[in-house]
């Protein structure tokens, strides 16, 4: 699922790019918002993957908007092909112009996935294992629980059904080395990459691969995270 973002100064053209992204597999709009300086105070805090901005707007266009936004992949939208140059030196994604055809903007998003799973394929941190120092692709990981052996140690179980040993580290500065969108917490000794549930309830979740005993494997969510994982999934 691609999570976006839209800013329009034009009501009836937010109203018309949420039918089309309504219409297109993957792609859910977050927020839309009619106002740069509002969309600007607010876009830090908002987990999306793409904002899709119109570049004519009144007090501050998009190009501007663009300049200030971090970590976010841009789609432009505009009915003025005179903007083109200027919108591609910020190395948007793509360029799309009104009047906005689904099939169009389904193509810049295709461009937009492409890019977001290439970035998430190159995410990685290193930390002493039981291998040494090891460089760990954050898309690797399945989930991660506290080691039985040693309660300062992580085991985590990766998508090639290996298992590594992080040493030394806790949940709370594990965290701040994972990208926190994907990953949540479910009880004190186990974290899990959300990409990888299958099915939650209020007490347990189910993954996408097997215990030992050959089983889907389900894990408990405790009631301390219980808000916490149901949060970050409904985002």
């Amino acid at each position: 699922m691609i999570k976006c973002v839209i800013l329009d100064d034009e009501l009836l053209a937010i109203s018309y790019l949420k039918l089309l992204c309504d219409q297109i597999e993957g792609i859910g709009v977050v927020k839309a918002f009619n106002n740069p300086k509002v969309f600007l105070q607010e876009i830090d805090d908002i987990d999306c993957d793409v904002c899709i901005l119109d570049i004519e707007m009144p007090g501050m266009n998009g190009l501007q908007v663009a300049e200030l936004v971090k970590d976010k992949k841009i789609i432009f939208t505009t009915a003025y092909k005179e903007y083109a140059a200027e919108a591609f030196d910020l190395d948007v994604v793509d360029y799309v112009r009104k009047p906005i055809k689904k099939e169009r903007l389904q193509q810049a998003f295709e461009k937009a996935g492409k890019l977001l799973n290439e970035h998430q394929k190159n995410q990685f941190f290193e930390w002493n294992t039981n291998l040494g120092k090891t460089r760990i692709f954050v898309n690797d990981i399945i989930y991660i629980k506290t080691s039985e052996i040693d309660s300062r140690d992580k085991d985590l179980k990766l998508k090639n059904n290996s298992e590594i040993i992080l040493k030394n580290l806790s949940f709370k500065n594990l965290f701040e080395l994972l990208p926190q969108k994907n990953f949540v917490q479910i009880n004190k000794k186990e974290m899990v990459n959300i990409q990888h549930i299958q099915v939650v309830s209020s007490s347990e979740i189910i993954l996408d691969i097997n215990s030992p005993e050959g089983n889907p494997l389900k894990l408990l969510v405790s009631d301390v995270f219980r808000n916490q994982v149901s949060e970050k999934l409904s985002k």
